[in-house]
């Protein structure tokens, strides 16, 4: 039976995914809460990350390692570069990268490493199996690039540079580095986002407000994938 993962960078992007739970049982490990539940015949572990790629990575590889899960999916927000992008839209990334993984001073491309690839992709099988739910629920969903980094970005400046340099639709700070360790341990990995900001808003938005009602756009949805995986 598939031990499911499902993780997202913040308390305010998996609060929504645990309302649906119940019987919930806590596991700290790593200075980390992993959430255990049994929900329609799957059995599942949640867990926030904490902001960031290193946080993210360390999450990912123990709810892949620790708790023997085969199948992760990743929900949260990030902000915007597809214009065609507005805010609670939502988005599944295809491939991911990291934008700000940059050795180009040794004449590599910006994103690469040796040993590795500027672009790691995702499950197609997990995509496709989104397409359709989107499909059945008259959701709308757009399949792209997502772009990963350290920083929150804030400029019209540095979203042109991801923009330009990797055609990226949106960008955020943990994707690029769960689908690394997915790809590495041959683990499914499914990343989806719910549009919370654009790159060049206004820096007087509020940001939380949209944060949450983002997060739960893209827990709304990352549930009903759930309830198809397991018919």
């Amino acid at each position: 039976m598939t031990k499911l993962a499902i993780m997202g960078a913040m308390e305010e992007e998996i609060e929504p995914l645990l309302a649906y739970f119940d019987n919930v049982q806590v596991v700290e490990f790593a200075k980390n809460k992993y959430y255990e539940v049994e929900y329609n015949g799957l059995n599942i572990v949640v867990a926030y990350s904490k902001i960031g790629k290193v946080f993210a990575s360390l999450t990912a590889a123990t709810l892949i390692e620790k708790f023997d899960c085969d199948t992760l999916l990743f929900s949260g927000v990030a902000g915007g570069i597809n214009p065609e992008l507005n805010i609670g839209d939502l988005i599944i990334a295809d491939k991911l990268c990291q934008h700000d993984l940059d050795i180009t001073a040794f004449g590599h491309p910006c994103g690469y490493v040796p040993g590795g690839n500027v672009f790691v992709e995702t499950s197609k099988e997990l995509n496709a199996i989104a397409k359709i739910v989107a499909h059945e629920n008259n959701i709308k969903v757009i399949e792209g690039t997502i772009a990963t980094g350290d920083q929150f970005v804030h400029s019209n400046e540095r979203k042109t540079f991801i923009e330009n340099n990797f055609n990226a639709d949106a960008l955020e700070m943990e994707g690029a580095s769960v689908a690394v360790v997915c790809d590495a341990l041959n683990v499914p990995c499914f990343i989806l986002r719910a549009i919370s900001d654009t790159a060049d808003m206004d820096a007087g938005f509020d940001f939380d407000e949209f944060l949450k009602s983002s997060a739960k756009n893209s827990a709304d949805y990352l549930i009903k994938i759930i309830n198809k995986l397991n018919k």
